[in-house]
């Protein structure tokens, strides 16, 4: 019986700046937005800031002016697989310190059927990565 974490394909739109795909060996399919998995970035910074700020896993940071300076979409420069458990994105706003593994991916997937799941055991920031609480 595969692993509902285990992912038959991934699919990374660096080029047209749409996201990540991943279709999962028990048939379930996820599509993240970059902008999602730069807001999701399981790295010990972006946790704590995550945690401070109050933010769920995925939600944007919020502006802190009224009129907030324009920057680009966040979209990866580097993609890089990290074994056979997780894949790391270099960012073109510069940072690159989050390993996106398959559980935490899985996790956190996007979709209407996920999300009601989290909603039952939600998920908070803190210590390494996701948390149920």
């Amino acid at each position: 019986m595969p692993s509902d974490t285990e992912p038959k394909s991934v699919r990374v739109n660096k080029t047209t700046g749409k996201g990540m795909e991943i279709d999962w060996k028990d048939a379930h399919q996820s599509v993240y937005t970059f902008q999602y998995l730069r807001d999701a970035c399981p790295c010990a910074h972006c946790d704590e800031e995550r945690d401070k700020e109050g933010r769920e896993f995925g939600q944007p940071v919020r502006p802190t002016s009224l009129l907030p300076m324009f920057k680009d979409p966040p979209r990866p420069t580097e993609v890089t697989p990290i074994g056979k458990y997780a894949i790391a994105f270099v960012w073109n706003d510069g940072h690159q310190h989050g390993i996106y593994s398959w559980d935490l991916l899985r996790a956190l997937c996007p979709c209407a059927e996920c999300k009601a799941v989290r909603e039952t055991n939600k998920l908070k920031p803190g210590g390494s990565g996701a948390i149920a609480r």
